[in-house]
């Protein structure tokens, strides 16, 4: 980032990460104040917002026919601006709303993912303003995710970052604050989850409800090594209740298959960048950023491809954020990239 765009990101005051699964927003000598699901809860009757964020999860696949629960944002593009901003409002708190009110020449910071479309950059901005952003500033998010996870990208070597999230996962290399080369796939959290459920059907004829995929994954994060942990679903055949042990080795080989598509990401990439640069890398290693980093058995994946080392973030999950919140309370120096325009 020049140091002309670097000091535009210093001129904002909220810095907001509108991710798939969670929407981050990070206020300048504050912090972290919100970090929730990225979901609504909404009355289709009245058109009245009944819960956004945890609580509103919580309500998934257990409403009512005239209560409808949505997620406003994909892939990390706002999908329903009007939802979106209705949900940032109610995520918020008043004080931070009437500052924003208060302050007519506000600006906002927000990460989009690589090679974001126009229309998406456009709804993004949209979001933010009708909120009382008079400028907004869009910038890629593998920056932000490499600043945030204090990868020196504005050296002249190599560093590599893979953020895998809830819709997509991002490959970069970057070298003096630019990103040399990346790739963009659509294998995420959600994409691994759906593979479980399948290999759950198929293989115990079970059945999962919206979150019953949260024990197993806290038994696998919490010990790799873990050689089981018990599921809860419906039968397939009497739809009675019914809980299966289900073998740990056996959930990483279904998950393996949408994981290949992380893989030939990262060898794209790594065959798009100089040798000089390949060379530092391995020396290096992979940083791994994003929600889904701490997937059991992707690390070790990664290494296993490429023969590299790989190191998983502090923390994963809010590198993104971070990294934005960084940049502007000029905890950062000026680095050699334009931010995306708007």
């Amino acid at each position: 980032m020049t140091p002309h765009s670097l000091e535009q990101l210093r001129r904002c005051t909220v810095a907001v990460d509108l991710g798939a699964a969670r929407t981050r927003v990070y206020v300048r000598d504050t912090g972290l104040i919100v970090d929730e699901p990225s979901i609504a809860a909404v009355n289709t009757r009245t058109g009245s917002l009944i819960a956004v964020g945890a609580m509103a999860e919580g309500m998934a696949g257990r409403t009512p026919q005239h209560i409808q629960v949505v997620r406003p944002i994909s892939g990390g593009t706002v999908v329903d601006i009007d939802m979106a901003q209705r949900m940032l409002r109610f995520l918020v708190s008043d004080k931070i709303r009437r500052a924003w009110r208060r302050k007519p020449l506000l600006r906002a910071a927000v990460c989009l993912p690589h090679d974001a479309e126009p229309l998406a950059q456009r709804a993004a901005t949209e979001t933010l303003t009708g909120l009382g952003a008079r400028r907004v500033e869009l910038v890629d998010t593998l920056i932000a995710a490499a600043v945030g996870c204090g990868l020196p990208v504005e050296q002249p070597e190599a560093t590599m970052i893979v953020v895998a999230g809830a819709a997509s996962t991002q490959v970069a290399v970057l070298s003096l604050g630019a990103i040399v080369a990346a790739e963009k796939v659509q294998v995420g959290g959600d994409a691994i989850d759906y593979a479980v459920v399948q290999h759950l059907r198929s293989r115990h004829e079970l059945m999962l409800p919206t979150q019953g995929l949260a024990p197993l994954q806290r038994a696998l994060c919490a010990d790799p090594m873990e050689e089981g942990a018990e599921v809860r679903g419906r039968d397939v055949a009497t739809g009675l209740s019914r809980t299966v042990m289900v073998s740990t080795e056996h959930v990483r080989e279904a998950i393996h298959t949408p994981l290949t598509g992380v893989l030939d990401a990262i060898g794209r990439v790594l065959r798009d960048c100089p040798p000089d640069l390949v060379a530092d890398l391995a020396e290096r290693g992979v940083m791994l950023a994003g929600g889904s980093a701490v997937l059991p058995g992707l690390d070790r994946m990664i290494a296993d491809a490429t023969g590299m080392t790989v190191q998983i973030a502090e923390h994963p999950d809010t590198c993104a954020v971070m990294g934005l919140g960084a940049m502007l309370e000029g905890r950062v120096r000026p680095l050699h990239l334009d931010p995306l325009a708007t």
